[in-house]
């Protein structure tokens, strides 16, 4: 592989404290050297557009591949094609795969196919008990062995609270935190949308905030508890961020992630082209515009630690089902890196830094995964941003095997530029990047 000299370019890293200009140097696939005027030596020396912005690689921590078992909705390498699309160098998948990620072979399996397709990294989480039933653990150190870097029943909750604290003191002996999906069932109770005025007024069963809160309290406590390490998936209302605070302030191990959709949209979505858009159907619900407020108040303050996507790939046959029997979820590997930079840094909510925090290394913190900084010897996992380029989202041309999302047709500023990992081109834009050299393999 040819040395690549990134020269004098904008570099946003925070955990090496860097924001300015530098010189990033490539050999076989790793970081060389970080500096200032590098010689160049044999390395082929490329200048970035002004105003492109180098980070280290984006991680997306939870996010739905479906394969093995649902390659109908996405598959293994049509899922890591949208993430180096969106920026994502790594993802994190989740369990509910047909079979589940319960046992060893399946995480292999998970783990071979990814190799094979060679795009993204992918880590899998497993799941908490067999079968994602709630009654028997998984094997918890096999699955840490396979590969795995956390464990989740995600897409239920973990279903008592004798088993959270197992759960909790299991994976603590092998240093991965549990990620729960706070969701009281029988508040939900078949519910489909948030509970409030706008479900009232289209006739849709809500599902009340405290079905959310309620169980992240007793996450919180149970972690307490125990003292291990609970992370709070895909958290919508306000009050679940006030028991995510209080937690943090009293030294307990939880950490908390929101989706772009929860701190843009808000349950008024649900009037949109019509009314019962099934792609404004997700699980937690979209919320009213006080939690909306919360979470973007969570983001500034440092009291959510990431963003993630909830990547939910699905069928467009199934989307098109009545809205209560339309499936939760939508894509956003694509769409978050323009949501982010539209809505939170252009809107002035946070800085380029604190998205860094939010995208790379706080994802890399809470998992315990590599990366997160661009640091001499690591594999060459980068994001280039263009975060002044607008972009118009467009369903039809996403690279998921599934298009349902609510944002199409939208325009926002701030696009991707170009993925690498480690040192081969993953993804390139070349309407900004006109003459991007081919290193290693590139997929356009």
């Amino acid at each position: 592989m040819t040395p690549l000299l990134l020269k004098n370019v904008h570099v946003v890293d925070p955990v090496a404290g860097r924001n300015g200009k530098f010189d990033i140097l490539v050999e076989n696939g790793r970081i060389a050297r970080v500096g200032r005027d590098l010689p160049a030596g044999s390395a082929q020396v490329v200048e970035l557009p002004s105003g492109c912005v180098v980070t280290p690689g984006l991680i997306d921590i939870h996010v739905h591949l479906r394969e093995p078992g649902q390659e109908h909705k996405e598959t293994i390498a049509t899922g890591t094609q949208s993430a180096v699309a969106g920026g994502f160098t790594a993802v994190a998948c989740m369990p509910n795969t047909d079979p589940i990620n319960d046992n060893a072979s399946v995480t292999q399996f998970i783990l071979k196919r990814a190799a094979d397709v060679g795009v993204a990294r992918v880590y899998p989480i497993g799941a908490v008990s067999i079968g994602q039933n709630g009654e028997q653990l998984t094997e918890i150190g096999d699955l840490r062995n396979a590969g795995c870097v956390a464990i989740t029943d995600d897409g239920r909750p973990v279903a008592t609270s004798l088993l959270m604290r197992r759960a909790l003191e299991y994976a603590s002996m092998f240093n991965i935190p549990v990620i729960d999906h706070c969701e009281d069932p029988t508040l939900k109770a078949g519910g489909s949308a948030h509970e409030g005025a706008v479900a009232a007024m289209l006739g849709i069963k809500g599902i009340p905030n405290a079905a959310e809160s309620i169980w992240v309290e007793r996450d919180v406590s149970i972690a307490e508890m125990t003292g291990a390490h609970v992370h709070v998936a895909h958290m919508s209302a306000r009050q679940s961020l006030r028991a995510v605070r209080a937690g943090k302030e009293r030294g307990i191990r939880v950490t908390a992630e929101v989706t772009p959709h929860h701190f843009v949209l808000t349950d008024e979505a649900l009037r949109s082209n019509g009314g019962y858009d099934t792609n404004t159907k997700m699980n937690p619900p979209l919320r009213e515009a006080a939690d909306r407020d919360a979470m973007i108040e969570g983001l500034r303050d440092g009291s959510i630690d990431v963003i993630a996507t909830d990547h939910a790939p699905h069928h467009a046959d199934e989307k098109a089902l009545e809205f209560d029997r339309a499936p939760f979820g939508i894509v956003g590997l694509e769409t978050a890196v323009p949501l982010c930079l539209d809505r939170l840094v252009h809107a002035g909510v946070i800085g380029l830094p604190r998205l860094v925090e939010l995208l790379s290394a706080n994802p890399a913190r809470v998992l315990g995964l590599p990366g997160g900084t661009i640091r001499e010897g690591d594999p060459a996992d980068l994001t280039i941003l263009s975060p002044d380029t607008p972009v118009t989202i467009e369903a039809k041309s996403l690279r998921s095997k599934s298009k349902n999302t609510p944002f199409d047709g939208w325009t926002l500023k701030g696009a991707v530029a170009a993925t690498m990992v480690g040192g081969r081109t993953a993804y390139v834009n070349e309407s900004i990047l006109r003459g991007w050299p081919a290193v290693g393999e590139t997929r356009k």
